[in-house]
């Protein structure tokens, strides 16, 4: 799924991504509108959500008396076709659109993205996060409105760790992570959920895991959607809204850290790129083989099916994605599906009506209908697991928009999958970093070389693939 992501960044046309949802919302009251025969038209290109638009449209006409012409268009070359037909005076051109925001640039940039009127939603700061802001505007000017989005959280088996603090109870064992801290009477399983990366591989030495359990941590290391938290707190491409050319910052002694550490990882949870994939660590995890790895959203429907098929047994949880160690924080990647008011359009204000509607009255239906989590906050959520996959998509580094640096994420995976398979973590941020800034410069860039930082990043363990088991050395325990 994510692999799709990239692709659509390399050819800057990108197909819409599947993100997530909210559900009940009350959204202000829409006012009524006498005697407008008018026909404006939504265009879309995931077909999850066929039904729900549909819907929701027909809700708009009864209240307004506009028409809605919903209309699926292939996702290839689907910003092309917007153009064409937006050019096109005798083609039936989309008033209003879903893009996802790494495509905004090119959108406004050719006439296709308005500037939002002030009385639009994504300016009541109440309702979305940063984040979500900062993916919908180039500028600085907000040229779309959030609807859903894709971001990476951690998933547990919370089975698992009520299992484990139960023997370790039995067994006297005392709960403790990074910063040290105990209880000196029983082990929780919230004390299980880990804040980084260092309790994951305590826990994992320290207690027993359940026989079913071959992997205590795994998860999707040739994608850069799941691998980019390790060094998302320490690098920019664009800054915070992703389309500042003069904010590329990659080459830094806390990024050098942090990808020394993913290397470092490939020592004790030794996963093979070649035969895993984002769908087969979510079987593993639904067969209840893995403990903890790294998901998306689209976890929580593939998770509830198969329980309701009697595929997956467990009960799960979603955490706050793991900091590496007390140094080095952690940051996800996000992708915001967002409503586009056509440039060209000659229904702006119905189109912001239908826009206004889809955020503030029908945003609620939207998880139950397409298994999308909106980008809409709420007090109250159908779930804890919705809740903890928007704390994330607050936080998250919204995938950017610049055309210069399309190829960036090919790049930084590829720069992962490098380091990952033993080369100088040093050494392929250094290039990444000259490649893309000569790409913006026009002329080659070098970087001064930083010196290699000498710290203790992870604690000596190793790692008995297929087991569980973590053996802590002898200096550590």
């Amino acid at each position: 799924m994510v692999t799709a992501v990239l692709a659509a960044v390399a050819v800057i046309c990108a197909a819409v991504f599947v993100y997530r949802t909210s559900s009940g919302g009350n959204g202000d009251a829409l006012p009524e509108f006498g005697n407008r025969k008018e026909t404006i038209r939504l265009w879309y290109t995931d077909d999850a959500l066929t039904d729900y638009l549909n819907s929701k449209t027909l809700e708009f006409y009864e209240r307004t008396d506009i028409r809605v012409d919903v209309r699926l268009v292939s996702g290839l070359e689907y910003l092309e076709a917007v153009n064409a037909a937006s050019l096109d005076e005798e083609a039936d051109a989309p008033d209003l659109y879903i893009l996802s925001n790494d495509s905004l640039e090119k959108a406004y940039l050719a006439g296709l993205a308005a500037q939002l009127p002030d009385t639009a939603p994504v300016y009541e700061e109440q309702m979305f996060g940063q984040a979500a802001r900062n993916a919908v505007m180039y500028d600085g000017k907000f040229v779309a409105c959030p609807m859903y989005f894709e971001t990476s959280a951690l998933l547990y088996n919370k089975t698992y760790l009520q299992q484990i603090a139960d023997e370790a109870n039995s067994a006297g064992d005392v709960a403790g992570g990074e910063d040290g801290s105990s209880d000196d009477q029983t082990v929780t399983a919230d004390q299980l959920i880990p804040a980084s990366i260092v309790d994951i591989l305590t826990f994992a030495d320290r207690y027993s895991t359940p026989e079913n359990v071959e992997y205590f941590f795994r998860w999707d290391v040739s994608d850069i959607f799941y691998n980019y938290f390790f060094i998302g707190n320490y690098i920019s491409a664009g800054g915070a809204a992703g389309d500042d050319k003069s904010l590329i910052d990659i080459y830094n002694t806390e990024s050098i850290s942090s990808l020394k550490v993913y290397q470092e990882m490939n020592q004790f949870f030794s996963i093979d790129t070649k035969e895993t994939n984002y769908d087969t660590i979510m079987q593993e995890f639904q067969e209840g083989k893995t403990i903890y790895t790294i998901a998306t959203s689209d976890c929580i429907r593939r998770l509830d099916e198969a329980a309701r098929n009697g595929e997956f047994g467990y009960e799960y949880g979603i955490a706050k994605l793991p900091d590496i160690n007390q140094e080095l924080t952690t940051r996800g990647m996000s992708v915001t599906n967002a409503l586009v008011i056509n440039g060209y359009s000659e229904h702006k204000e119905s189109a912001g009506r239908l826009l206004e509607y889809l955020i503030k009255n029908a945003h609620g239906d939207l998880y139950s209908m397409t298994g999308k989590l909106s980008s809409v906050i709420r007090d109250v959520y159908e779930s804890e697991q919705e809740a903890a996959f928007m704390e994330n998509y607050i936080e998250s580094v919204p995938i950017p928009k610049m055309l210069e640096t399309a190829n960036f994420w090919v790049e930084l995976e590829i720069c992962f999958a490098r380091v990952w398979g033993g080369e100088d973590a040093n050494t392929q941020l250094r290039r990444l970093s000259e490649q893309i800034k000569t790409q913006l410069a026009g002329e080659p860039v070098t970087e001064e070389v930083i010196e290699d930082p000498q710290v203790e990043l992870l604690p000596a363990v190793e790692y008995e693939e297929g087991t569980g088991e973590l053996d802590v050395g002898p200096e550590n325990n």
